[in-house]
């Protein structure tokens, strides 16, 4: 008679990829397909026979690298790019700088109302991009800004936020406001993971609050700061809601703005997906190069570290 132990469930080694298979089924038809069609349109492009009247006239071929080598000979790509790039160097320090400071601010020990304090600084996340940036935009709007009646009754100067180079503070200002309060969630919950007892015994050293927080809260949550960090490069390259929601109320805000706004304009405003595509690669690609390069370098950094 066979004993009961020796007999194994049925399907038992294949449950977990049972549980796995929707999740993967989704993530392949909702995420891999598109960027694989997407990447393959990128090869591909349009050839027009004669006037392109009649039945075969409109082709698709094989373009190869020609719509790569078109998109980054273009000049409004590449300036593009460098807005971006100036973006970026605004929102990416100031915004993980104060996500930083109020995550120490609410780990400290006097800090009064931290939920009441944590959710309104978390707030401004949950609130969808576009509508922050109408939001905004209607505050940077002399005519009907209430900060710009109080400036006026003051007699100070009332600067134009939405022409040259206040233009880039305007736009970095939204997406500080609207992602500090994630990066700081993320922060403050790897600081209050920390054990207790590593406080203790820096108090029983004499070590100030200030020296306890240089000294030993930052360096502990350094994986946090590279992880939003990572997040920050990533949203900043793909930067869209903002500039394209303030175009309307401006003339600074072309509408080739941002790369993104560049592949939006040539696929739905030229119908040219083929550009398109090739151009979203690019971004994709630059997007994965320096997000890769900056987690490589933090993880040397951290074995070097670890090492002496």
């Amino acid at each position: 008679m066979t004993s009961s132990r020796s007999r194994k469930p049925y399907g038992v080694k294949g449950a977990p990829y049972g549980f796995l298979l929707p999740a993967t089924l989704l993530f392949a038809l909702f995420f891999v397909l598109p960027i694989g069609y997407a990447v393959w349109l990128s090869f591909r492009k349009v050839h027009v026979s004669g006037l392109g009247l009649g039945a075969g006239a409109r082709r698709e071929v094989w373009a190869g690298l020609e719509n790569y080598t078109q998109a980054l000979g273009d000049n409004e790509f590449y300036d593009g790019a460098l807005r971006v790039l100036g973006y970026g160097c605004i929102v990416v320090p100031v915004m993980l700088g104060l996500a930083l400071l109020f995550a120490l601010m609410l780990d400290s020990e006097r800090v009064r109302l931290a939920p009441f304090t944590r959710l309104a600084i978390f707030l401004p996340y949950a609130i969808p991009g576009v509508v922050a940036a109408l939001l905004w935009g209607f505050l940077y709007l002399p005519d009907v800004s209430p900060f710009y009646f109080v400036l006026d009754r003051l007699g100070l100067p009332q600067p134009d936020l939405l022409d040259g180079g206040p233009l880039y503070l305007a736009l970095s200002n939204i997406a500080v406001w609207g992602g500090t309060g994630f990066n700081m969630i993320v922060i403050y919950t790897s600081l209050r993971s920390i054990p207790a007892e590593v406080y203790e015994a820096a108090k029983l050293d004499g070590a100030t609050p200030l020296q306890v927080a240089l000294r030993i809260k930052i360096p502990m949550v350094a994986p946090s700061l590279v992880l939003t960090f990572f997040f920050s490069i990533i949203a900043t390259l793909q930067v869209f809601n903002e500039p394209t929601t303030l175009k309307p109320l401006t003339n600074s805000v072309s509408t080739t703005w941002s790369p993104l706004m560049k592949v939006y304009v040539d696929a739905f405003g030229k119908g040219d997906i083929y550009s398109a595509a090739a151009e979203a690669t690019l971004i994709a690609v630059a997007t994965l190069v320096l997000s890769f390069g900056f987690l490589r370098a933090a993880n040397r950094r951290s074995k070097q570290e670890a090492a002496q």
